[in-house]
């Protein structure tokens, strides 16, 4: 093909453009007759525009809209957004990953290179967008597009033959990004008979965009070589209303990925096993193969290629706000609140029409005995001229008098709007119920339950899909830097700060009721840092984990004082040891004294019965003593035995009270 000679479609380009053409027109019918109307009141409800069609009722004057639903949204968007990047990390990688020709593969430097990549490329920036978006329409959807950029680096250079200088400068260098655009449902086709983008036969972006960006495709060689033109036909892909849009230089762009016939994308007439007759509808999709269509102005092919990437995945990724079973699209907090948020507009504008009718000055008057030409006006300081006495005249009125119960009733319809929706007024109340300690702790977990869904939604839907799809492209476009792994991702947001200003009362409720000497205090305090807002709250933690980390020097010097105790109460344990043998040898020396003491008891007494004898009756004085000392020695044994009787209980009763002091010696000494 020569330089200025433009691309001229083959039959299968004009066949794949009419496929294409023929299911995004239909498309977008069911999408426009179903949707789009409620998109573009939708849209203006939230910004908080008025239009003809959004009028209550035909006699209707006011234009107010009411900012209840957008503070609805807002609050919403603002709490999604908060759990999902308010830990600063909002995602992880699991580290069940293979060796790669026997090395290691880190994960940490993995995970902080795309976290670097992400923030390079705005990331988080479009991710608001994409929420944002699904609490106005219900649905939010993101195109991942690769672009290669081109980036400048400082650096030196040394210069030839001086050693000694070097010149300073940039260093340009191409770098792979990897992007995701925001797509306005208004702008995005599907196949109907989808339950998600996977599920579609395929999906199609159409907007305007500029006619430079055309052209610059075309010279990169992106785009084929043909005679593109302006135009501008549709209002309803612009993506906000304004008065007046821009109409100049600009190119319709439709870009379709999904299913195409095999035979539109090659010039080749390759023999296919025919499972259906020519005049069957299955014929014309069989052989179906993914791939890109970018087609201009409903009929200019610029782009026709097989999926290029390597895991064969639509960049297109899209999830509900709140579940619609069996539907691709999803319901909204505009779409919850839409009824109570027209009843509110209703009553406000009712009132403000009211207040035309009782408050401003309407006079009634004898147009008779008025000037002939006159023009009446009320004004400050105007004069009036009339035949005859004014009061005869002239005579102000007014259609009775502006109800309060409007602004009441507007108010109870806010309350069933922040019922519908799920959030909290500006004055940080669910309702005008029950506010104390249970109810309000009932009605905020309730609220949290309900964001949970909704996260769980855009996690599992929505930013692992995306983070998988990003990776596979860096491993497919810069294997330099991402090696081909597969990898496997975690989502790590958790909780809004809603959330986490409630578990932080449920924090400080647990510290009062255990006390500042709790064991958990450590883990009490670090769980109120986590969930803080913070910007030291990660050095905060790290100094409260230093803190219950032991010194080791404390470490040793407690061991060396359980020692000494040890040693000591060893001690204590031989002393007293000895003394209970002292006391058990001397207790022993008494008893046997005692038992002595009967046998020479008796042996004085014998002694004492032979001495000084009567003469004469010596036999029988000796008889007489005998059995009287018998007696005696038979009383003094009674109360010997008793007496030892007495020790040996005393003996005991000491030891045992010797022991039980011990052993409380012993444990005390232990515990210290």
């Amino acid at each position: 093909m020569e330089q200025n000679e433009f691309y001229q479609p083959t039959e299968n380009d004009k066949e794949l453009t009419r496929f294409v053409i023929d299911h995004c027109d239909r498309w977008r019918d069911y999408r426009n007759t179903n949707f789009l109307d409620s998109y573009l009141e939708y849209e203006r409800i939230f910004r908080g525009e008025w239009a003809a069609e959004d009028k209550t009722r035909d006699s209707e004057r006011s234009r107010i809209v009411t900012p209840a639903t957008q503070q609805a949204v807002e609050t919403r968007h603002a709490e999604i957004m908060e759990a999902i990047f308010g830990q600063g990390e909002y995602f992880d990688i699991e580290d069940d990953l293979k060796d790669i020709d026997g090395n290691p593969l880190d994960v940490e430097v993995l995970k902080a290179q795309l976290m670097e990549d992400f923030k390079q490329d705005k990331i988080r920036k479009s991710i608001d967008q994409i929420e944002l978006m699904a609490e106005i329409y219900g649905t939010g959807i993101g195109e991942i597009v690769v672009k290669t950029e081109k980036i400048f680096e400082p650096a030196t250079q040394a210069i030839p033959g001086q050693s000694m200088q070097a010149a300073i400068g940039v260093v340009e260098k191409n770098r792979i990004a990897v992007k995701i655009v925001p797509v306005n449902p208004k702008n995005f086709l599907f196949d109907p008979n989808g339950t998600s983008v996977d599920d579609c036969m395929g999906v199609a972006i159409e907007k305007y965009v500029g006619i430079h960006k055309i052209v610059e495709g075309i010279e990169k060689g992106i785009y084929r070589k043909v005679d593109i033109t302006t135009t501008y036909e549709d209002t309803d892909l612009e993506p906000t209303q304004e008065l007046s849009q821009y109409r100049d230089e600009k190119v319709l762009l439709l870009t379709y990925y999904g299913l195409v016939p095999r035979e539109y994308l090659t010039n080749k007439d390759d023999e296919v096993a025919v499972l259906f007759p020519d005049d069957s509808v299955a014929e014309d999709y069989t052989d179906m193969v993914e791939a890109i269509v970018v087609i201009a102005n409903d009929g200019m092919l610029l782009k026709a290629e097989e999926n290029p990437y390597m895991m064969k995945d639509r960049p297109v990724i899209s999830y509900q706000d709140d579940t619609v079973p069996n539907r691709l699209l999803g319901r909204g907090t505009v779409e919850k609140s839409y009824n109570m948020q027209k009843a509110i507009d209703a009553q406000v504008r009712s009132h403000l029409d009211s207040l035309a009718l009782t408050t401003s000055p309407m006079m009634g008057m004898d147009a008779s005995r008025l000037p002939r030409g006159a023009k009446f006006e009320v004004k400050p300081g105007k004069a009036f001229m009339v035949n005859g006495n004014p009061s005869e005249i002239l005579y102000p009125f007014k259609f009775g008098e502006t109800s309060l119960n409007n602004l009441n009733t507007a108010k109870e319809f806010e309350r069933m709007l922040l019922q519908a929706t799920g959030t909290l007024d500006s004055q940080g109340m669910v309702s005008q119920g029950n506010r104390d300690g249970a109810g309000m702790s009932m009605a905020v977990a309730t609220i949290i339950k309900k964001y949970k869904r909704t996260l769980v939604n855009f996690q599992e839907d929505f930013l692992i899909p995306f983070i998988q799809k990003a990776a596979f492209r860096y491993m497919q476009f810069d294997p330099e830097r991402y090696p081909s792994v597969d990898m496997r991702f975690i989502p790590t947001a958790t909780l809004g700060i809603i959330a986490r200003e409630y578990e932080q009362q449920q924090f400080i409720g647990l510290l009062q009721t255990l006390g500042p000497n709790t064991p958990v205090l450590p883990l009490i305090l670090k769980g109120i840092l986590n969930n803080s807002s913070l910007t030291n709250r990660f050095e905060l933690m790290s100094a409260l984990d230093q803190m219950n980390q032991p010194d080791p020097q404390a470490q040793e010097m407690q061991q060396v004082q359980q020692q000494l105790a040890l040693q000591a109460a060893q001690a204590q344990i031989a002393v007293n040891t000895t003394q209970a043998e002292q006391n058990r040898a001397e207790a022993a020396k008494l008893m046997t004294e005692a038992q002595l003491m009967p046998q020479e008891v008796q042996a004085k007494v014998i002694a004492s019965t032979t001495k000084n004898l009567p003469t004469g009756n010596e036999s029988n004085e000796f008889d007489k003593r005998v059995r009287i000392a018998e007696l005696m020695l038979k009383e003094a044994d009674i109360k010997n035995k008793s007496k030892i009787v007495e020790l040996q209980m005393a003996d005991k009763q000491k030891n045992l009270q010797q022991i039980e002091n011990d052993f409380l010696d012993q444990l005390s000494g232990a515990l210290k």
